[in-house]
């Protein structure tokens, strides 16, 4: 009996071993032949986000050869180690040229994910991508990089190179589903796409540590910029509070103003007049926290990196031990409302923020290999960044291992609780 019980729990692991790896090798990807075997530095690649990121790009891609860059050889070791063989750790410090450019000499694609990106004063990194001629991508999720980046678009178009800014989950996903949605509208309906809003809910910290929780304390320093019917607004961080339904594994949640790159480059690339974002996270005491030091702290000392670095020293213990509690789920909604009354929605949600942004990124740097980026700098929702006839794609790769990803539904078949939505006046 014992005997046979055994047999059977082999049988029964090694069909869902099977499952798993046909599962996986249904993603895998065909580059083309003079990428196949491209090497790939992943800066900042020993934190979560990168790590995450040279993970699913081993997995969707192993014949690339994938260097981890950071500062911390033991880290280092310990992701080359996770990684196999066609992988190696390179010492890198972003802040030093030399070292930077040494290290980008002999690699075809560079992904930036050494945050945080707020108050950062040069984009060096594409810069010196730019001098080194190697493509590039990064996950910037700060307005005024983002835009500053941008302006090296001559020069990355002269060292014909392509780039790609804001290229995470979000932004980055994020951008690329509200591009498909005002495309659809566009090509489906006779109105104008009149108001596009992007919504986000991240539990906790979503796992991805110290970083993130300095990004989220540096936007609270930050004037929120939306649109409203063409004009510019400027409105308090972490205000104007809305209740969101997210769906299926998220249901509703409180989601609150945030100073987000995705609303100008929306704005500008896709031309809708009213774009905003809002942000959420849980438990429900996090969002209080986050109101309370934006009322008490004065926005100086919120955009002081050094000051914000102490605040997260003082917070991450906490942040961490409630983290174990609350989990990394993560959820974007992107509204979309056209003249003609035609309203639609697109969602993606996943149980863990610290797998699916790697999954996200390493979907955009794909797009790279293959050839889907014009020389320049581009947003995400930019066809020059990544095609129009490449985004579904694209989000295919990133919507892997989703509880829920939907496109350009009406919202009462993706709500728990459906109702018809007033138009309104709030942005």
């Amino acid at each position: 009996m014992v005997m046979a019980r055994a047999l059977l729990h082999l049988k029964s692991t090694s069909g869902f071993a099977l499952a798993c790896a046909s599962q996986e090798s249904q993603y895998r990807v065909q580059l083309p032949d003079k990428s196949r075997n491209a090497r790939v530095l992943v800066l900042g690649g020993t934190g979560r986000v990168g790590g995450s990121t040279a993970t699913a790009l081993s997995k969707l891609c192993p014949d690339l050869q994938i260097i981890i860059a950071g500062r911390n050889r033991e880290k280092g070791a310990s992701m080359v180690a996770t990684l196999g063989g066609r992988s190696e750790f390179a010492e890198v410090n972003i802040d030093n040229v030399k070292s930077l450019e040494a290290a980008l000499g002999d690699v075809d694609l560079v992904v930036h994910t050494a945050g945080p990106f707020q108050q950062a004063e040069k984009c060096t990194v594409l810069e010196a991508a730019i001098h080194t001629k190697t493509a590039y991508i990064d996950v910037c999720d700060d307005t005024t990089y983002a835009c500053r980046a941008k302006s090296f678009k001559t020069k990355a178009v002269a060292a014909n190179i392509p780039a790609i800014t804001t290229a995470g989950i979000y932004p980055g996903v994020s951008n690329v589903m509200a591009a498909e949605l005002v495309r659809a509208s566009r090509s489906e309906s006779k109105g104008e796409p009149e108001r596009l809003r992007f919504y986000y809910y991240t539990a906790g910290s979503g796992g991805a540590g110290p970083t993130i929780l300095a990004t989220s304390f540096l936007l609270l320093g930050e004037e929120v910029v939306a649109y409203n019917k063409g004009e510019t607004i400027k409105l308090k961080p972490y205000s104007g509070m809305l209740n969101i339904d997210f769906g299926k594994g998220i249901g509703k949640r409180d989601v609150y103003l945030l100073n987000l790159p995705e609303v100008r480059s929306a704005r500008e690339v896709l031309g809708v007049p009213t774009v905003s974002a809002r942000f959420g996270t849980a438990p429900f005491f996090w969002n209080w926290a986050m109101e309370a030091m934006t009322s008490l702290l004065p926005a100086e000392f919120l955009r002081d990196r050094s000051k914000v670095q102490e605040l997260v020293q003082l917070f991450d213990p906490v942040v961490r031990s409630v983290d174990k509690v609350a989990g990394e789920r993560v959820s974007m909604r992107v509204d979309l409302e056209c003249s003609d009354g035609r309203n639609t929605v697109a969602m993606f949600s996943h149980r863990r923020l610290s797998v699916s942004v790697g999954a996200a990124t390493a979907a955009f740097a794909i797009a790279v290999l293959e050839g889907s980026t014009q020389p320049g700098v581009w947003f995400p929702e930019e066809p020059e960044g990544i095609a129009i006839e490449a985004r579904e794609v694209l989000l295919k790769r990133a919507a892997q291992g989703t509880i829920n990803f939907v496109m350009n539904k009406p919202s009462w078949m993706v709500e728990t609780d459906p109702k018809e939505l007033g138009l309104g006046i709030y942005v």
